[in-house]
């Protein structure tokens, strides 16, 4: 099957099934359970081409280590991730103003996932992160992706300010957010060309990333947390860019 990762859990495979079945080497389904749920992943698979393998629970079990199989896995392959050479590309291929999602130095699988998840459901045409000190394509962030990893394209880049600077040379307008900006992301123009910046888990943008940003942006919060998560607050800005585009 070459590289693949599992993804495990009926509502995962049912994404990648549905959404990204071109990546899905093989499903397997554990032999001793008949149900509605896992005929419909069957179903899918069918449809999309892709191999069906009945297999013991034990064998479920291990490859899925520890992980709640619910009686499904898909084996996925792992997307490559792309270099900086190709944004050029990338953004050549763009119908309208580009809308990209820069992460600088997010660690948590978790949080990359969810992440790609969001930037895919809103549209967004790429997602852009620093190699080292970063999370990658892990089999975590594919699984929490849930099809996103295999159809949103992933740069990984050596040097995160070069690659911002290359993208302001294109065009694009930097909006970086922290929670010490004077303005509001609800109060900034995301209508054109644009790469929302956020920082890390815990320590947000580093100072050079910071410093190559046209604009600063928050947030408001009302409640007693002081941030949000990194996942969370990327949804919300991508989603007030798709609103303002929609005007």
């Amino acid at each position: 099957m070459g590289e693949c990762t599992p993804v495990v859990g009926i509502n995962s495979v049912r994404n990648v099934l549905r959404f990204a079945s071109e990546g899905v080497a093989e499903l397997w389904l554990v032999r001793s359970r008949r149900d509605r749920r896992l005929s419909e992943l069957a179903a899918l698979a069918r449809a999309a081409g892709v191999s069906i393998k009945l297999s013991e629970r034990a064998d479920l079990d291990r490859a899925a280590e520890g992980a709640n199989h619910q009686g499904a896995m898909a084996w996925v392959q792992v997307p490559a991730p792309r270099a900086e050479r190709h944004l050029d590309a990338l953004l050549a291929d763009i119908d309208g103003p580009p809308l990209l999602l820069v992460l600088d130095g997010v660690t948590d699988p978790h949080n990359l996932g969810a992440c790609l998840r969001s930037a895919d459901a809103a549209g967004a045409h790429a997602v852009i992160a620093p190699k080292d000190k970063a999370a990658g394509l892990t089999p975590i962030a594919i699984k929490v992706a849930s099809g996103a990893a295999q159809c949103m394209p992933f740069v990984q880049v050596t040097n995160l300010a070069r690659t911002c600077d290359l993208l302001k040379q294109r065009g694009l307008w930097l909006i970086g957010a922290t929670e010490d900006a004077d303005a509001t992301f609800y109060q900034s123009d995301l209508r054109g060309p644009l790469a929302l910046v956020l920082g890390s888990e815990g320590k947000g943008m580093r100072r050079l990333t910071r410093e190559r940003c046209d604009l600063l942006a928050r947030l408001p919060m009302h409640g007693r947390v002081e941030s949000l998560n990194v996942s969370v607050a990327a949804g919300i800005c991508l989603y007030e860019a798709v609103r303002q585009r929609s005007i």
